[in-house]
């Protein structure tokens, strides 16, 4: 029973969802970007219950605190019952105005690259003015 009791930072990180993988998460703690009271950790450090991390996402500044360790990644609704999300409130506003403001990766409707149709019609366009195409210009 003494050995569940032991939990690695970076898979609490990596199973309370706070990176995606936990790679990421021991990068980040090799990175400096978690900290217990005010110093880095690293990624072999065992958590507590009780402890409270400061953790550098790339979305986020979090602050948690540890309330229940899991040994094992699960659905979102479950992991937030293992930690309290201390973030000061301040934070969470200035973080969600960034956010808003950052490109998320994902591409907006009608904007950037044309679609497969709009691409063909270009294409087709395109040919029928060309003097260098096989088909127009002669």
């Amino acid at each position: 029973m003494a050995e569940k009791e032991k939990l690695r930072i970076d898979k609490y990180l990596w199973s309370i969802r706070l990176f995606k993988t936990r790679t990421e998460a021991a990068a980040a703690c090799d990175g400096g970007r978690v900290k217990l009271q005010g110093t880095s950790v690293k990624a072999s450090k065992n958590v507590s219950v009780g402890d409270e991390y400061e953790v550098k996402t790339e979305a986020k500044k979090w602050v948690i605190k540890v309330t229940a360790l899991l040994h094992s990644r699960v659905a979102y609704p479950e992991a937030v019952k293992h930690y309290l999300d201390l973030t000061p409130e301040e934070e969470v506003d200035k973080m969600g105005f960034q956010s808003a403001s950052f490109h998320t990766g994902k591409r907006q409707s009608k904007i950037g690259r044309p679609t497969k149709k709009q691409r063909r019609e270009l294409g087709d366009f395109m040919e029928e003015d060309s003097p260098l195409s096989p088909n127009g210009g002669t």
